[in-house]
């Protein structure tokens, strides 16, 4: 059953998924028998949560470009632009591809934007990601802020950029004042996102992220890998850590320098749909 219903020359209507992977919530659109031709206006209407059906981003299922993998998905975030990788996300596709009856396999290598990433459905119902090595671009970086503040940062990406901070608490952390302006600075003119970490324990993080052209969700895959290997690499954390998200809980596991990490988590689908593409976005 394919995804795109011509209404007729002005609008198209077309089916979705709406799933969610530790509270990161996301519109899945299968384009595996036609393509879209959507525009960034299109996703930002989709992840509109007044006038759409609501996402912090809108993951789209296409073909294997190529022999060695099963499918390629491509990512855009709320405000409309494509981006790199989607920890969450990917979860949630392994889940739609299965639930959709596109593929029979319970492990698939797929293609995004940052490269190839493998993904596993276990028994229990958890996803297991490989997420590639980690790229550090500076371990110690303090950023000026408008404001006054110069937080320290690492920088380091997981297929998309993340500045990742230490907080005493990540419930009285500057995240909205801050995030922003992380965002936005000018030392990342693709913009970044931005994470606060909280140290419960060497096993144990607490961490919220505002996430560039969404703003904070309640959950962060990418941003989760990059705060549990800037750990690490601080030498604050273990090879194995239970990151603890607004929206539930992630474990990140990686072994140091040259090493894929490893993420496990939720991924649940909650409804499905058809919606109207007004025609004049």
């Amino acid at each position: 059953m394919g995804g795109l219903l011509l209404v007729d020359n002005r609008m198209m209507r077309i089916r979705f998924t709406k799933m969610q992977g530790a509270g990161n919530d996301f519109v899945v659109l299968d384009e595996t028998r036609e393509r879209f031709n959507l525009g960034p206006a299109h996703y930002r209407f989709l992840a509109d949560r007044h006038f759409g059906v609501g996402a912090d981003q809108i993951l789209t299922v296409r073909p294997a470009p190529q022999a060695d993998v099963d499918f390629e998905y491509v990512i855009h975030n709320a405000d409309g632009g494509e981006v790199e990788q989607c920890g969450n996300g990917s979860r949630c596709f392994v889940r739609f591809v299965q639930e959709q009856g596109l593929t029979s396999k319970s492990s698939v290598r797929v293609k995004v934007h940052g490269g190839v990433i493998e993904l596993h459905a276990l028994a229990n119902g958890q996803v297991k990601v490989d997420m590639g090595v980690p790229v550090f671009i500076n371990q110690a970086q303090q950023l000026h802020l408008s404001h006054g503040e110069s937080p320290t940062v690492a920088v380091v990406s997981m297929g998309n950029p993340h500045a990742v901070q230490l907080v005493q608490d990540v419930a009285t952390a500057p995240v909205l004042s801050q995030g922003p302006l992380i965002e936005n600075h000018a030392a990342f003119p693709k913009r970044i996102n931005a994470g606060f970490m909280q140290i419960v324990s060497r096993s144990e993080i607490r961490l919220r992220v505002f996430e560039r052209g969404v703003g904070e969700t309640l959950s962060c895959g990418t941003g989760a890998c990059a705060a549990v290997v800037t750990g690490i690499q601080w030498g604050l954390l273990d090879a194995n850590v239970l990151v603890h998200t607004q929206g539930g809980d992630l474990t990140i596991a990686w072994q140091g320098d040259g090493a894929s990490v490893w993420m496990t988590g939720p991924a649940t689908s909650v409804f499905q749909g058809e919606i109207n593409l007004p025609d004049n976005l």
